[in-house]
């Protein structure tokens, strides 16, 4: 369907307006160029998002309040003849962190991964509104997605031992008071800022839930682009080394996506489901098949980053 921006207010101060062909969000997104030479993000939706659209912009401005570089709520409506939904954000100057990240030196990679920590941890200690506090945890849904991923054409040889693992431990996860998250933080979501600092975008997946739900994506796409940033991310976050706690509850929800990413990524085609096969054995290589409480990328590394 053609999407139409006249009726969005500020259309009349754009000068350009480049479609973007990246990520896996549902969103149609553009890079927009106003008259004054500022840069701005344009989200689309359908309409039938309004009003989770319209919570995720109420989010976003939440995460506005804290100090680090971000996409910057500007505007939110409907538009395209009431087929549509718009958010407009600030475009966040800069190179894609998981471009650019190897091209550094390892002690930078961990400083950024730091950095990402600490901007991860102040986002999970913005006050929730009681509003959004979930009436049940994600356990549920969990188990149903395993079950998805059991019923899969897709299933990878011998995965019974993860799958009863998975099963006789979900119960650990969704202890903690719910949280404000990303929902989809790792480097793929992260910009190298011409400042040398880390900015963050892509607020799209966001929830209120488990904040130790928020890095298993450490495992499965930062990992694999630089070992230094994710310890840093963990010890950032941590003020140091994590408590087996968190590694118990990490490793829980390692296992569920290495499984169920492989069924998630089905409706992608080939190319990515080979992709997530390829995580899903680095990380049973990385637990040892699930039988380390804490990953080898880790417990081998860690010393060597303060």
């Amino acid at each position: 369907m053609e999407i139409r921006f006249e009726d969005i207010p500020q259309y009349h101060e754009w000068r350009k307006i480049e479609k973007i062909h990246y990520g896996w969000s549902s969103d149609e997104k553009f890079y927009i160029e106003n008259r004054y030479g500022e840069k701005l993000l344009l989200r689309i939706s359908s309409i039938d998002q309004l009003q989770a659209k319209e919570k995720e912009f109420r989010i976003i401005q939440k995460f506005n309040s804290l100090d680090f570089t971000m996409s910057g709520a500007i505007d939110f409506g409907v538009c395209n003849h009431g087929q549509n939904v718009y958010m407009l954000l600030t475009w966040v100057q800069g190179d894609p962190l998981e471009e650019v990240i190897c091209t550094f030196n390892d002690d930078f990679q961990f400083r950024l991964g730091v950095m990402a920590g600490k901007i991860l941890k102040a986002m999970h200690n913005i006050k929730v509104d009681q509003e959004d506090i979930p009436k049940e945890t994600k356990i549920a849904k969990k188990l149903y997605q395993l079950e998805r991923y059991e019923k899969s054409s897709f299933r990878i040889p011998d995965d019974e031992y993860i799958i009863e693992y998975i099963k006789d431990n979900i119960h650990k996860t969704c202890q903690g008071p719910p949280v404000y998250l990303h929902g989809d933080f790792h480097l793929g979501n992260l910009i190298y800022t011409p400042e040398k600092a880390i900015g963050v975008i892509d607020f799209n997946r966001w929830e209120c839930g488990d904040r130790f739900e928020e890095f298993y994506k450490v495992q499965s796409f930062d990992v694999e682009k630089s070992i230094p940033f994710a310890i840093g991310q963990i010890k950032g976050y941590f003020n140091g080394c994590p408590t087996d706690e968190f590694w118990e509850i990490q490793k829980v929800y390692v296992a569920h996506t290495s499984l169920y990413s492989i069924e998630w990524a089905v409706k992608y085609g080939q190319q990515d489901i080979d992709g997530m096969v390829k995580r899903c054995y680095s990380a049973i290589e990385d637990y040892d098949g699930f039988k380390l409480l804490i990953p080898k990328w880790y417990s081998e590394n860690e010393q060597r980053y303060n």
